[in-house]
């Protein structure tokens, strides 16, 4: 079902007005990470609140309770639970996004105020944080709601909403949330939905739409060795006592080879081998070794065989070693021995993967590694959070309304893609709830998300309001 012509014109027309509406939500710095700026979390969420209601959707801010960062109780940003639509002929669609952000300062090398939305005329391309993760999504659901209301028309499925303001700090309080909603039956928010649409990733590259079926999951880890009761000068006993440097050194060397190989035993030995049928998948991408290598700014892929540098990403798992805490790293020789370094890595994992099958072996084989050193120093191993993979299938008609509709948007077929982050809540909307979970990304591959200069392209922010209007109609007309 094609979606109305005069809906279409009506984004069009009103595209000034949607980028403004968009300018004042990343006007709030809500960056939930930070504690000064949970007040501005608070403010957006009640802005986001209001923006819903004043187009006919009945919400409820749910409180989350209270968490400790940095030392200090605070209280959780409220979820915004949202309903527009109660007719039971209508398929119902659950849209999760979330309308915290990263942290953002110019000093951090931003062209422009992060906060204030900068259109660059010349290349259409709307900067600030927030703009493509998460905001500019969410208003693209408003922009789709307002034409709607303004235009009289009746919306083809019956929508609810699930808008959280923790995203970017763990989703805390969000799952269990979830989970109590859909035990309430009949008197909860999510009652009788059919499939979900997440806006929350991005194209490979910038020029082809793609449709997201797969999220690899997450286990982050910290290796913290101590000897010294403190710092110790280098010149006095360097060679007399043991290093923490050294033995943590030691260890992270032995989590993975160059060439990407993960060394911790049984890790990449859980991942079946990829059939004809799905190699098939990563072939037609358009996608290419050069466009890795635009993207990282140098030519550096693991391999020059297109197919096994996509799997690496989508499929297959990867640990990365992300820094050290404790150790010098200012301007100048300190010659000094920490006391205490702690390692930090983490380990995308694929399915059938899962936290509890990988930390142990971990656990295990780090500190096998630690025991061959002979060191007497203490060795600590902490799992700071984890999250599940996810994997949907792509043959569902939740999929095939997405395909349409972005072929009558952009006419061309989307990439089928598995991305290589992690959305931990979509696991739990698909078990929760039992129902198909779609990836469906408005902004491009090179948009920047917690980077500087994020932005979203202009044509993104208008089409992709488009795309996920006529997707509710091809919901609305494709085959159950």
């Amino acid at each position: 079902m094609a979606s109305p012509s005069q809906l279409l014109q009506f984004i069009d027309q009103n595209a000034d007005k949607f980028i403004g509406r968009l300018g004042e939500a990343v006007a709030i710095p809500s960056v939930s990470g930070d504690a000064t700026h949970r007040p501005d979390v608070f403010k957006m969420s009640a802005w986001l609140d209001g923006q819903l209601k004043s187009l006919g959707v009945t919400t409820k801010l749910m409180d989350l309770g209270k968490h400790v960062m940095d030392g200090q109780e605070l209280p959780l940003p409220p979820a915004i639970l949202g309903r527009i639509g109660d007719d039971p002929k209508k398929k119902t669609v659950l849209v999760y996004g979330h309308y915290d952000v990263q942290p953002a300062n110019k000093s951090d090398g931003w062209d422009t105020e992060p906060f204030t939305l900068v259109i660059d005329e010349k290349t259409g391309r709307l900067i600030g944080r927030g703009s493509t993760d998460d905001k500019g999504p969410i208003l693209g659901w408003l922009n789709v709601l307002e034409a709607h209301k303004a235009l009289g028309l009746e919306l083809p499925v019956n929508m609810r909403f699930c808008f959280e303001g923790m995203e970017e700090n763990g989703s805390e309080g969000l799952d269990d949330l979830i989970k109590s909603e859909v035990a309430k039956g009949k008197d909860g928010w999510f009652d009788g939905v059919d499939c979900v649409c997440i806006s929350d990733n991005y194209w490979l590259n910038s020029r082809t739409p793609c449709i997201t079926y797969g999220l690899r999951g997450l286990v982050y880890f910290k290796l913290t060795v101590s000897g010294p009761a403190r710092d110790l000068h280098s010149g006095v006993f360097g060679r007399m006592v043991h290093e923490p440097m050294t033995d943590l050194i030691q260890l992270m060397s032995k989590l993975v080879a160059s060439d990407g190989t993960i060394l911790v035993p049984g890790v990449d030995d859980m991942v079946s081998i990829a059939d004809a049928e799905e190699k098939q998948i990563y072939e037609k991408l358009d996608y290419s070794v050069q466009d890795v290598e635009d993207a990282v700014g140098a030519p550096i892929t693991l391999a020059d065989d297109k197919v096994q540098v996509i799997m690496g990403r989508m499929r297959m798992p990867s640990l990365s070693l992300h820094g050290i805490e404790g150790a010098f790293y200012g301007a100048g020789a300190k010659t000094v021995i920490p006391a205490s370094v702690s390692g930090k890595f983490s380990i995308r994992i694929v399915p059938p993967q899962t936290p509890e099958k990988i930390e142990p072996l971990v656990v295990q084989y780090v500190q096998q590694e630690f025991a061959k050193l002979n060191s007497k120093n203490k060795l600590k191993i902490e799992n700071l959070h984890d999250g599940r993979p996810w994997l949907a299938d792509y043959k569902h008609w939740n999929y095939e309304a997405a395909r349409r509709a972005t072929e009558a948007i952009y006419k061309r077929s989307p990439d089928l893609t598995r991305e290589g982050g992690s959305i931990p809540v979509t696991l739990t909307f698909a078990e929760s709830l039992g129902v198909n979970v779609l990836l469906l990304p408005m902004g491009r591959g090179d948009d920047g998300a917690h980077s500087t200069n994020e932005k979203l392209d202009r044509s993104n922010f208008i089409e992709g309001s488009k795309l996920l209007g006529t997707y509710l109609y091809e919901v609305a007309a494709v085959n159950a």
